[in-house]
């Protein structure tokens, strides 16, 4: 409830934003690139899910070709913050690998209403797909040994391990901490929505994007092992852009 919240102040400081940018002079909206990144939230992500980058040149008067990278942290449908009893720091119980998804996509950008000159919203529909890369790193955890504060460890969560019981927990661990023993998963995947672009400015775009994704690989990706875990994650996405255009 809060991140939803968050969420939607954002959205409606952001509208708001816009809304007076519309009063500015602008004498045509024509453009042939356009450059965009943009902050993410999605049904598989934390309050940010990430962020995303893309390219766009025009084919047509309609239709544009899209170039994009989205960079995501992706979690599993059970993860939950909780205290620890022992210090009191936050940590997610079961957890025993971060999947962060580097996603290319290729696709097409097409204009089904245009802005009015000094008014209006453009709305576009964005199709794209691309392979995935997921970077699947451990999830390290700070316990106590022998039951003292003074002598710990941090390893990967293990829950096999007695000693990774959960009154014997601390914390994370460090921030990056045993990234460099990361692998790699392939994947592919493919979005679909509806892109709102605002503002009066010739030169720069502001805007909101929604809609669905599809992120698939080819090996069931664990990132709970005591929990039910997947290959594919579907998700509903909700993106705030700026950018460039020329």
């Amino acid at each position: 409830m809060r991140s939803c919240a968050i969420l939607g102040l954002a959205v409606f400081l952001f509208l708001a934003g816009a809304t007076r940018s519309w009063g500015q002079t602008q004498d045509s909206y024509e453009y042939n690139s356009e450059f965009i990144w943009g902050i993410n939230k999605n049904s598989s992500g934390g309050l940010i899910g990430g962020f995303v980058f893309k390219k766009s040149r025009k084919l047509d008067e309609r239709l544009f070709e899209t170039f994009g990278l989205e960079i995501m942290n992706v979690k599993h449908s059970q993860e939950t913050r909780q205290p620890a009893r022992a210090s009191g720091n936050y940590f997610i119980f079961g957890k025993s690998n971060y999947l962060y998804s580097f996603r290319l996509q290729y696709g097409r950008d097409y204009i089904l209403f245009d802005k009015a000159p000094q008014q209006g919203v453009e709305i576009k529909a964005v199709a794209a797909i691309g392979p995935s890369i997921g970077i699947v790193a451990p999830y390290y955890i700070e316990r106590m040994v022998d039951r003292s504060f003074f002598n710990t460890v941090h390893e990967q969560y293990n829950p096999n391990n007695p000693e990774h019981r959960f009154d014997n927990i601390l914390g994370t661990g460090n921030l990056f901490e045993g990234l460099g023993e990361s692998t790699i998963q392939m994947g592919v995947n493919l979005k679909l929505g509806l892109a709102f672009e605002l503002g009066a400015v010739k030169s720069s775009v502001t805007g909101f994007e929604l809609g669905f994704l599809l992120d698939s690989y080819f090996n069931t990706i664990v990132l709970m092992p005591t929990a039910e875990n997947k290959a594919v994650f579907p998700t509903v996405y909700f993106t705030l852009f700026y950018g460039s255009r020329k």
